[in-house]
């Protein structure tokens, strides 16, 4: 799995960097064949923002998006949404009934 890290408007450490994809690698075990892993970090007013985004099977998509004061606040608020979705849709697609 490769993970795409774009910075806007910003410059990102390499440990920040190296941490983003850790934390990804991790929400990711939840889903169940991700693809294509994408962080975004961007700032904005002096707000800090973190995207991630997720592509599913099928051409589902998870999009969790956070801002903070700093990047890595905003980068594990936003993981925590993330991991939240997929462990609802993972729920949902254990509750439906086989056809």
């Amino acid at each position: 799995m490769q993970t795409t890290v774009t910075a806007r408007h910003c410059e990102i450490p390499p440990t920040l960097r190296a941490h983003a994809r850790r934390v990804v690698e991790r929400v990711a075990r939840v889903a169940h064949r991700p693809q294509r892993p994408q962080i975004v970090f961007d700032v904005d007013h002096q707000q800090k923002l973190a995207e991630l985004k997720v592509q599913l099977p099928r051409g589902a998509t998870r999009v969790a998006t956070a801002e903070a004061t700093d990047f890595r606040t905003a980068l594990d608020r936003a993981a925590d949404k993330l991991r939240h979705q997929l462990e609802r849709a993972s729920s949902r697609a254990q509750r439906a009934p086989a056809r």
